[in-house]
């Protein structure tokens, strides 16, 4: 353990009170760990009134012990110095040094059991004492030059021994001692500049030189030593952390790159079931739906088993294929207590601070959701459910039963932290106290206290945290460094994995390998994220010898064994989005780049992401969940609006591969963000039923078309080149098409153009971004007519499934010279319905139309060539038959499609419109 020192002054000592078990005979602090340090500050905390960093009390002995290490290696160099640094100096250095001795007093003097001047009479380890003040009150001269010390110069103030003795003269003598010595090393300076070094180089952060010493003499000091220098610069951090409160993700999503793993990046996607591409998924807060229902139907709607089957229908109607429900477990009953307390009486629980894996009993508990999971079921719609295998809930049933199974402490890790408020366990086995500060708002705890009523022993469990924000304070965190929770958590989501085709993990990055080590038991020099975590550390060694293997591809291959048609979905960040599809295996992985910078309309920014996906690997785009918000996040209509823009960011949501997810309201237009602890809406909305229209106009047709744009075999994303010859990358066009049934050379075949820019633009769709080919290892591109694997000749007619108009093009301009499109704000076409023609009258209907759309194309053809023929009447028995003579009768020239030879007859095309 370190054992890190420096000097305290007598009058400091009587202040601020402190224990004495902290001091050495020689009278310098002994820091022995970090609790010593976090007992040291606190005492001064008290006094002053404001939180002292125990980091940087930490930090100040670590730097005291370097230097004085500096100095034994200086005395190796030069044997004596010391000895002979002393007889050089003192004539004055006498009365200095016993004023020194008593101001700075060792432990015996200070108790008043010796004299200040029979100690330095005296030797200790076979080493005069004045020759140890001497070394001892150099570094009293350097802790006050330090300008990073400031804040506790009242600890060390030398100004008393400048105003009454010969202090200064003795600095100076030493000074001009050292310049007439050997330098130090082969450096050539003396031993007074590498001392004053650090504070050189960094005269306001500690931390910075401790990063200094590090870097310049870590070789020398050794590895343990260089260890602990590690430790010390990761203690700074974590109370740096603890200081700025609240973090959290912001919103500024990086451009995602494939690259940099900490961990072997390999190739073992989990194939999916022919279900799984073309998923459509809704989510849905269960309380606040059930409230929602409740005001629709006017009756109480309470248990999941008493969900109308119209809104179930309702689902299967706008293509959706995956109902989220979000809170079915039974919650932590101390979260509830937690949130009412602090002010919101008709909280639920937390979603996500569990009591246990049980359907909650006021949903209606298996029962109900069994029948509820039948009925779906006859609409086409499976079911999904959250889990949070990172932590539990406080007084969850695990924290009762198996609190070995959780990070904890038998002390508390800060002094400060105090738990006299309520206990929140409603069990009489244990006690459950959050630390004081919760209830003032002034501080976050990372633990809480479990109290065991039969032991009366106490643990400190962690909360849950994902080192970005405030601890989740009404959670437990798991200790996944135990195969034994490891293994109960297994068995926990293949119980889940056996009622629920579809689960998604929260938080799941925080159980990579990589972050569980970063988080909880971060190497040396890589600590900071979790306050008091630095000290438990691991070498990468000792933590791949605790978790040999990733959780999450033990998982994917034990639920693939024994439950295997279950989609497992990641929500998963920090670039990892990558290696948790294709190296983990899961099924989806959440992609919050497509909401964060399709809403901040950083287009090139996404366009790289997608670029980049597709020069990776493919089939890594096939597995992104793409939304417009989540439970974290706005609503989709407070980001993206109501109007074009909304309407153009759904339509890719849900024509790119991948997953499309809708959040709870986003169709019907709400705007209030349901918290996790919601029973009921707190606004009362009205339905956007505009909303709600252009859904069904323009966005529900293609939900029912997924299988077109889900697979990415033959996805391609393209450029948008305007007429000046530069590519908009505000621009999104990308074409996708199915795979032929066997037998068959039938496709269909998609293409999706939308403008994500309050401008108006103009350009060709025509060659594609790079990809990777898997045949030959290679980076390709393919021309439009490729992509979309058109007929060499003829025109291809296709429907906008925006206007809701037919276009006709020469298949052989778009191969050549791609499609051209006028764009203005926010505006989107969805070409499908992709057929083929041939022949001149095609060709004149082509000409005819310039570009422009119809709303039926063969009704167009047959304007331009049917012959319109009087129709004479019908006579019975020299009379006029009733009804007939009336109108004209139609007579058709040609057949619709014209062969080479078939002769046309010529008839004047109607007059030609505007190109749109």
């Amino acid at each position: 353990m370190p054992e890190f020192e420096f000097h305290v002054s007598r009058k400091a000592r009587k202040k601020y009170q402190f224990d004495e078990t902290l001091f050495a005979l020689n009278g310098n602090v002994i820091l022995a760990n970090y609790a010593a340090s976090r007992h040291f500050a606190e005492s001064m905390s008290k006094v002053r009134g404001e939180p002292i960093p125990a980091s940087d009390i930490n930090a100040m002995g670590l730097i005291d012990e370097i230097l004085h290490i500096l100095v034994r290696l200086y005395e190796r160099q030069n044997p004596g110095a010391m000895r002979r640094a002393f007889e050089y100096v003192h004539k004055e250095a006498d009365t200095t040094l016993l004023k020194f001795t008593e101001n700075f007093p060792p432990l015996a003097v200070y108790r008043g059991e010796i004299e200040a001047r029979i100690y330095l009479d005296m030797e200790t380890g076979g080493r005069p004492n004045r020759q140890s003040s001497l070394e001892e009150m150099l570094m009293l001269y350097l802790a006050n030059a330090n300008p990073a010390l400031a804040p506790y110069r009242e600890l060390f103030d030398d100004e008393e021994l400048r105003r009454t003795t010969a202090y200064e003269a003795v600095i100076a003598g030493l000074q001009t001692f050292f310049v007439k010595e050997p330098g130090f090393k082969s450096g050539g300076e003396t031993l007074f500049d590498v001392l004053l070094a650090p504070s050189r180089r960094a005269p306001h952060s500690l931390q910075a030189q401790l990063e200094y010493l590090l870097e310049r003499w870590g070789a020398a000091l050794g590895e343990d030593f260089v260890i602990r220098i590690m430790r010390g610069i990761d203690f700074v951090k974590e109370e740096v952390i603890r200081q700025t409160g609240p973090g959290g993700f912001g919103g500024n999503a990086p451009v995602l790159t494939f690259s940099g793993y900490d961990y072997t990046e390999y190739e073992r996607f989990s194939q999916d079931k022919d279900w799984m591409p073309r998923l459509v998924l809704i989510a849905k807060n269960s309380y606040v739906w059930l409230d929602q229902l409740s005001k629709k139907y006017q009756r109480a709607i309470t248990q999941l088993d008493q969900i109308p089957d119209e809104e179930l229908e309702l689902l299967r109607q706008r293509g959706i294929s995956g109902l989220w429900l979000i809170g079915l477990w039974e919650r932590s009953h101390a979260s509830q207590k937690m949130k009412q307390m602090m002010g919101n009486p008709e909280a639920v629980a937390s979603a996500y601070s569990l009591m246990d894996y049980q359907i909650a009993g006021d949903l209606g508990g298996w029962d109900a959701l069994q029948n509820l999971r039948w009925r779906l079921w006859q609409h086409g719609v499976r079911l999904s459910a959250d889990m949070v295998p990172n932590h539990m809930g406080i007084d969850s049933r695990w924290v009762v039963e198996h609190p070995d199974w959780f990070l904890s402490l038998p002390y508390s890790p800060y002094p400060n932290y105090t738990f006299n408020g309520a206990d929140l366990s409603n069990d009489n086995r244990v006690g459950i106290y959050l630390e004081d500060h919760y209830y003032e708002k002034s501080d976050a705890a990372v633990v809480f206290k479990r109290l065991d009523r039969w032991t009366g022993s106490a643990r400190y469990i962690y909360h849950g945290n994902d080192g970005t924000s405030m601890p989740w304070n009404d959670t437990a965190q798991l200790d996944f460094s135990k195969p034994e929770v490891r293994e109960a958590v297994i068995q926990t989501i293949l119980h889940v994995a056996r009622n629920f085709p579809i689960i998604r993990f929260d938080a799941a990055m925080t159980l990579a390998k990589k972050h569980i080590q970063r988080l909880w038991f971060p190497e040396p020099g890589s600590g900071g994220a979790i306050p008091s975590r630095s000290e438990y550390g691991m070498t990468r060694a000792q933590f791949d010898a605790a978790i040999p293997n990733e959780f999450w591809r033990e998982v994917v291959d034990r639920v693939a064994a024994e439950v295997p048609d279950t989609l497992l979905l990641a929500e998963a960040f920090w670039m990892m989005e990558g290696y948790f599809v294709r190296t983990l295996g899961m099924h989806r992985v959440y992609n919050s780049a497509f909401m964060h910078m399709l809403r901040d309309e950083d287009n090139a920014k996404y366009r790289q992401v997608m670029k980049n996906t597709l020069e990776f690997d493919p089939q890594v785009l096939k597995r992104y969940v793409n939304f417009m918000n989540n439970p974290d996040e706005k609503t989709a209509v407070e980001q993206f609006g109501s109007t074009d823009k909304y309407f153009g960011v759904c339509t890719m949501m849900v024509t790119l591969p991948g997953l499309p997810m809708f959040g709870h309201g986003q169709i019907e237009g709400y705007r209030e963000k349901y918290g996790m602890e919601y029973r009921y809406a707190k606004w009362n909305e009205a339905i956007d039923e505009g909303l709600v229209r252009g859904h069904e106009w323009r966005i529900f047709p293609l939900t029912h078309r997924r299988h077109v744009f889900a697979e990415v075999d033959n996805f391609l994303l393209y450029d948008f080149y305007t007429p000046e010859g530069f590519v908009n990358e505000d621009v999104f066009a990308y074409s996708n098409r199915t795979r032929p049934l066997p037998g068959s050379v039938e496709t269909e075949r998609g293409l999706v153009i939308y403008h994500n820019k309050y401008a108006d633009t103009r350009g060709w769709v025509k060659s594609s971004a790079a990809f990777m080919d898997k045949a030959s290892g290679n980076l390709v591109q393919k021309n439009l007519g490729e992509g979309l694997g058109l007929l060499p000749d003829g025109y291809a007619i296709f429907k906008d499934y925006v206007s809701r108009l037919e276009y006709i093009r020469p298949c052989q301009e778009l191969f050549e010279k791609g499609l051209f499109v006028l764009l203005g704000a926010y505006q989107c076409h969805v070409f499908l319905d992709w057929r083929f023609v041939h022949g001149e009258q095609w060709q004149a209907v082509y000409e005819a139309l310039n570009g422009a759309g119809v709303p039926a194309m063969q009704a167009k053809f047959d304007e331009l060539f049917l012959v319109k023929e009087e129709v004479k009447p019908v006579t019975v028995d020299g009379k006029k038959k009733k009804g007939s003579g009336q109108g004209v009768r139609k007579k058709a020239a040609t057949k619709s499609v014209v062969g080479k030879n078939t002769k046309i007859k010529k008839v004047k095309p109607a007059g030609k419109k505007k190109a749109g």
